[in-house]
């Protein structure tokens, strides 16, 4: 089961992959987490992506995407994966839905996490309290210029993945469980 799962800053999606992880035994990819674990371990694409990244650049598609191509062919993600944060764009989509084809895998869904925009500023300031800003992104500024940049550049991909009838959206204003359930139940529906 390959899943990913979309939500603006502070929607839950970190919590809901964990669960995932937990219940169905699949590896959660996050690729700002993946860039960082090439980087450190040296591998020809983190080579690639720290140059990139130490000047402040968007690493690009096509080496997030061989990033994940790496990262999936590894024996944990036989079961299936939850990526988070990728893709954020039509473009990484694309090239994600061809990249697995080439494989003979495939997304299986694609689970939005909507929330209203205005209760995220009170969750991140919540998680800020809780975690004593250990995550530098826990600021309002970044909040309010992450969700412009979410408007703007990663909402059309959901447009993109309903038409192509994998998009199932859960209510991420309720609680975690309730979320977490309302999850599950997509998931069995597909298993």
């Amino acid at each position: 089961m390959n899943l990913v799962l979309f939500g603006p800053p502070g929607a839950g999606k970190g919590t809901q992959a964990a669960r995932l992880v937990e219940k169905y035994g699949l590896v959660h990819l996050s690729t700002g987490d993946m860039l960082r674990a090439a980087v450190a371990a040296g591998s020809e694409l983190g080579r690639q992506a720290k140059g990139i990244m130490e000047r402040g650049e968007l690493v690009p598609d096509e080496l997030i995407i061989a990033l994940v191509a790496e990262r999936i062919e590894r024996p944990d993600c036989a079961r299936g994966f939850v990526l988070d944060g990728f893709p954020r764009t039509i473009a990484q989509a694309a090239a994600l839905e061809r990249m697995l084809a080439e494989k003979g895998k495939r997304i299986d869904a694609v689970i939005e996490l909507a929330v209203d925009e205005s209760a995220l500023a009170a969750r991140i300031e919540k998680r800020i309290a809780e975690t004593g800003g250990a995550r530098s992104d826990d600021n309002l500024d970044t909040l309010k210029r992450r969700l412009a940049v979410y408007r703007e550049q990663t909402a059309p991909v959901l447009e993109w993945y309903r038409e192509r009838g994998l998009l199932h959206t859960i209510d991420g204003m309720q609680g975690i469980e309730e979320v977490a359930a309302a999850i599950e139940k997509v998931v069995e529906e597909l298993r």
